[in-house]
């Protein structure tokens, strides 16, 4: 028994290594990528500055667990792309969420913000403060 104790836990440990990925919703390209969960690729990295330079968290909260605003980690579980963009670009005046369709930042990095966002909704983003994983090589 102890003899495939030994390879089982290096296979979970490779596995546990090994970085998670979310397509796109045109699967042509990654969503995102993480490893350790909090290290991202680049293009989240965004996302995540883009976050924070929107000041997001003011309403949704530090950890997207929602405050004033609504949590973005059980909305982004339901919301596609096109009605995450729609919310983000109009604003939902009625509740609170003003448009952000002229801060140049967020529409620059639109893809980015949901692509963090979705990250930490899947679970797989698991800090809410994240670094870019190439930095670390």
């Amino acid at each position: 028994m102890k003899r495939y104790l030994v390879p089982l836990l290096a296979i979970g440990t490779i596995v546990a290594a090994l970085p998670a990925t979310a397509l796109s919703d045109d699967n042509k390209k990654p969503l995102y990528t993480v490893v350790d969960g909090d290290k991202v690729d680049a293009h989240t990295y965004e996302g995540f500055k883009t976050w924070r330079a929107a000041a997001c968290a003011r309403c949704h909260g530090a950890n997207q667990e929602g405050m004033v605003g609504p949590s973005l980690i059980d909305s982004l579980k339901v919301l596609t792309y096109e009605e995450f963009k729609t919310t983000v670009l109009e604003g939902r005046l009625e509740k609170g969420m003003p448009n952000w369709s002229t801060n140049k930042k967020v529409v620059e990095n639109l893809d980015a913000l949901y692509a963090y966002l979705k990250g930490r909704s899947d679970g797989k983003i698991t800090k809410a403060r994240v670094h870019r994983m190439d930095k670390d090589k």
